[in-house]
């Protein structure tokens, strides 16, 4: 997936951003998160976050879906690259695996009705 904020700013603009970031929050992870092209979910609201490292990805998918304003039926799925990382993995252990060149962690996410629509019945 190609990620609109990489193709606003220069390498080197990315570059400079995440390392502001990370010496004044050490102990943050600077995340880009955009949705899927083909997804029907709906947008976030922005797309940089500043995660404390510790937290997992299960507790970074609850503050995505919390922003987003989900429906019960409706299911969320973060990818990392083209997989989806370990939901118990801290975001420290994900950005270490997967961190861009830049310095960002880039995290697509996407979503479907997962009980099916009761517009049938």
């Amino acid at each position: 997936m190609k990620f609109k904020f990489k193709e606003e700013r220069t390498l080197e603009q990315r570059k400079g951003e995440a390392s502001k970031i990370r010496e004044k929050y050490p102990e943050r992870i600077p995340v880009i998160v955009e949705k899927e092209p083909r997804s029907q979910i709906q947008p976030l609201g922005k797309r940089k976050f500043l995660v404390p490292s510790e937290i997992s990805v299960a507790q970074f998918m609850w503050i995505v879906r919390k922003r987003i304003q989900l429906t019960q039926v409706q299911a969320l799925y973060l990818f990392v690259g083209k997989s989806l990382p370990q939901s118990s993995a801290t975001m420290y252990e994900v950005y270490e695996r997967h961190k861009d060149e830049d310095g960002f962690l880039y995290i697509a996410y996407s979503g479907e009705n997962t009980f099916g629509s009761c517009d049938n019945e």
